[in-house]
């Protein structure tokens, strides 16, 4: 249990971080989720409409430290491929 009274505020202010960070991190894997699904159905249009919505805001989680940077262009980078792929 934190003591002084500097530690006690750190405590508040990483409880509330941590449930604004987690709206975020949900919020992203919705907007994930939906992607996936489209592509799971195979319907190219549906799925670039949703890829469209879903690209900011993995990018806003990763700017705002939810995930890595790098992870968000990974993660944008391979459903980009499989979309492409559905035309074929």
């Amino acid at each position: 249990m934190a003591n002084t009274k500097s530690a006690k505020k750190a405590t508040r202010k990483i409880a509330r971080r941590t449930e604004i960070n987690k709206t975020r991190r949900s919020r992203m894997r919705s907007y994930l989720r939906m992607v996936e699904d489209a592509i799971a159905g195979g319907d190219k249009a549906k799925a670039q409409s949703a890829l469209k919505a879903a690209e900011p805001e993995m990018m806003r989680a990763a700017q705002r430290g939810v995930i890595h940077k790098k992870t968000a262009s990974r993660k944008v980078s391979r459903l980009t491929q499989q979309i492409g792929k559905l035309g074929q």
